[in-house]
């Protein structure tokens, strides 16, 4: 007898837009060039984005708009983390020494600094427009679409 294997991926058939953005500012100062560059109301979440296999949060900023059916989420991609090491040899051992590492949101894309999703429930998203605007801010060195389907991280796009 046969077996027979179904899969099943939600993302197939996904209609979002993720576009990478490059810039050295905080997140709170993206949103706001965002806001005013492109006529959104992305605002801070009030709980950040976290995974129960890390200790690290990411920042989120969301928009929803329903007269266009859209959601904007604008998410921070470095997280640094304050870790407790203990020492086991030498002349220190057993004091504790604190370490620092930084987590990525999409781990394949650890240059990247703020991912920008754009999700239009079905319907069709201007991604070279919005690039172009997003590209004439200043303070943001380039700005470019991903691939969503090379991704090997696509669970973490789920926002709900």
């Amino acid at each position: 007898m046969a077996v027979h294997k179904l899969l099943v991926d939600d993302f197939e058939d996904a209609s979002y837009a993720l576009l990478a953005i490059h810039c050295d500012v905080e997140d709170y100062r993206l949103a706001y060039f965002l806001n005013q560059t492109l006529a959104t109301k992305l605002a801070r979440t009030e709980e950040d984005l976290d995974f129960i296999m890390s200790k690290a949060s990411f920042s989120v900023f969301e928009w929803n708009n329903p007269h266009l059916q859209t959601d904007w989420h604008l998410v921070k991609n470095h997280c640094l983390v304050e870790e407790n090491e203990t020492i086991s040899q030498g002349l220190f051992a057993g004091s504790n020494d604190k370490t620092w590492s930084i987590h990525c949101f999409l781990p394949e894309h650890q240059s990247v600094d703020y991912f920008l999703k754009i999700n239009n429930g079905g319907g069709i998203i201007n991604e070279k427009g919005i690039l172009n605007t997003i590209q004439k801010i200043s303070k943001i060195s380039t700005a470019y679409s991903l691939d969503i389907t090379k991704l090997k991280s696509k669970e973490h796009l789920i926002f709900n």
